[in-house]
This record gives structure tokens, sequence and C-alpha cells, in this order.
């Protein structure tokens, strides 16, 4: 067995681990692997370990893999900020994308995926600690958002993406956690559609984001190791 194959196995015992310990429906957290900065030899190993969906935070990065592994029925998410003259490749290529922050984003996307591909899946990504650093819609904004992003025909709203600010306090993290559980259900009940996704939790967090309701974590290093920059 590879290391790889080594983590994948004990982040997927957390997984079960944590959803049976906080009652979560069996299979209902999904392992969303960060490959970025990692190169294309270490996600076809993933991949013949039975991984299938990861996640990349940089356009051209992407680009990059999806052609040296056009090989592989692999599921690519786009999870880092996307500049508005860089949403064709995206539009043309990924199965998700994460970092909805504005619907001219998600306009540009929907008027640039080929018709010959399924309606590509996205998710609103939420400030949810107001940090004046990080992407993402306020509370306030998203419900105007989302009500815009529904109509369009070539993407498909599945629910919401947080990168809270860091805490170790496991409460602390909880509560933030069941925040954004709380207003994802609002939602669906307010655009009359079943949201079912969250994209949220990652390594330091993982534990809480599935106590609070988490149905996808994002995992990098604890698969790959660190990134070489």
């Amino acid at each position: 067995m590879t290391q790889i194959s080594d983590n994948l196995q004990t982040i997927g015992a957390k997984l079960k681990k944590y959803s049976l310990q906080y009652n979560r429906a069996e299979n209902s957290v999904k392992l969303l692997a960060v490959s970025k900065k990692h190169d294309s030899t270490k996600i076809r190993e993933a991949y013949e370990c039975g991984q299938r969906a990861f996640g990349e935070n940089y356009v051209q990065e992407l680009w990059d893999k999806y052609q040296e592994l056009s090989d592989l029925d692999i599921e690519w998410h786009f999870i880092g900020p996307l500049q508005s003259n860089k949403t064709k490749k995206i539009a043309e290529i990924a199965d998700w994308v994460h970092t909805i922050d504005r619907l001219k984003i998600a306009q540009r996307l929907n008027d640039q995926r080929p018709e010959n591909l399924d309606p590509l899946s996205v998710c609103i990504q939420l400030n949810i600690s107001g940090e004046e650093s990080k992407s993402g819609l306020s509370v306030d904004e998203v419900t105007n958002v989302a009500k815009e992003i529904i109509k369009l025909p070539h993407l498909t709203l599945r629910g919401l993406m947080v990168i809270p600010a860091p805490e170790d306090d496991f409460d602390k993290q909880l509560d933030v956690f069941a925040k954004v559980s709380a207003i994802k259900e609002a939602l669906s009940l307010e655009l009359g559609i079943e949201l079912d996704t969250l994209s949220m939790g990652m390594s330091n967090d993982i534990e809480a984001a599935i106590a609070g309701g988490s149905t996808m974590v994002r995992i990098g290093t604890a698969i790959f190791g660190q990134r070489e920059y």
C-alpha cells in the first residue's frame, strides 16, 4: 500500500466514525480531495484507490490536469476564487464550482457552458465570518442571488460553501457550521427547491463540520502531503 492509499483509508475511517457519532446517514458526507499544487501522478494514484472527486483552486492548473488525466472519469471541482475573464475554461471542463460569490460569475458560467454537457453544479460561497480578506456573499445577499441563479438553465444550484475564520475550539466551530446548515435549510424553503450540499470542513475542523451538517469535506494535505509552491 502507498502513503496516499493509507491516508485515504484513514480519512475514510474518520468520515464513518463521525457520521455514526453524530447520527448522520451512511455515506452522506463526501470526500473532496484537494489536489492543488500536487502533480497528476498523485491524483492518478488516488484515483486508483477509488477517489473520484478532486478539487482545484487555479484555473490553468485545473485545465492542465484535465488534459493530462483525460483518460480518467474524474469529477472536477473548482474551489478557488474565479475571475470573470477566466470563467470559460471552467465552464467547459468542471463538474462543480463551489465559489460563486456574485451573480456575474454565475451568468458567465451559464452562458459559456457547452450545450452537450450536463448543467454545472454550483454552490454559493458564503462569507459566514464576515472577513474582509475572504470572498463570499453576506447572509443578507444570499437569497436574492440564489433566486437569480436558479433561473439559469445551464447551472444547478446545489447549496452553500464556507471557509470560516480559523477556530480551534470545537464548540465554536460547531456553532458556525450549525448556523450555515440552518441558512441552507431556510434558503431551500425560500426557493422551493431542495439544496443538497454543504461544502464545509477541512482537516482542522472536519469533526465539527460533520456534526454541523456538512455533506462534502475538502481535504488536501492529509491525503497528498505538503504542497510544493
